[in-house]
């Protein structure tokens, strides 16, 4: 993803998922993807406003496009037409699902679990799920342990 690709004449950067303004522009095109009749640049650019807390002169719709050309560069989302709208490409919506899904419910539970200091008391009835999710939590452990990432 981090590698350059080309839209039409125009050679753009990669896409870095580290970057916040990525994941919120990410996070804003998978909010905006049941949108009928697709969405544009500036609604893009006020979504993410709204998602990163950001005025209207941190962020535009100009900065958007960019953005968009990006995604379109990785084929995540394609023009409609010959408009100014957009709409996510079926294989690119699952792909930026899937990463939003993985970043808000595993990746962010993992790390806070894994700075905590005591262990979790844990559950009153355990189910398959939860011993699944204390196995990974504690291989994360070791895993950021290893890379130096915790204490």
């Amino acid at each position: 993803m981090a590698a350059p690709t080309q839209v039409g004449q125009t050679k753009v950067g990669g896409i870095d998922f580290n970057k916040p303004r990525i994941r919120w522009v990410v996070d804003s095109v998978v909010a905006l993807s049941s949108t009928p009749g697709g969405f544009t640049a500036s609604q893009l650019a006020r979504k993410i406003q709204q998602v990163s807390g950001q005025p209207e002169s941190d962020y535009s719709p100009r900065q958007a496009g960019y953005d968009l050309k990006k995604l379109r560069g990785k084929e995540m989302v394609r023009r409609i037409g010959r408009t100014r709208r957009y709409e996510s490409a079926p294989k690119g919506l699952k792909a930026l699902t899937a990463l939003v899904v993985l970043r808000h419910k595993v990746i962010q539970p993992l790390l806070a679990a894994a700075t905590q200091t005591q262990a979790a008391r844990g559950a009153q009835n355990p189910r398959r799920i939860d011993q699944y999710y204390e196995t990974l939590r504690t291989g994360m452990q070791g895993l950021f342990h290893e890379l130096g990432l915790a204490a």
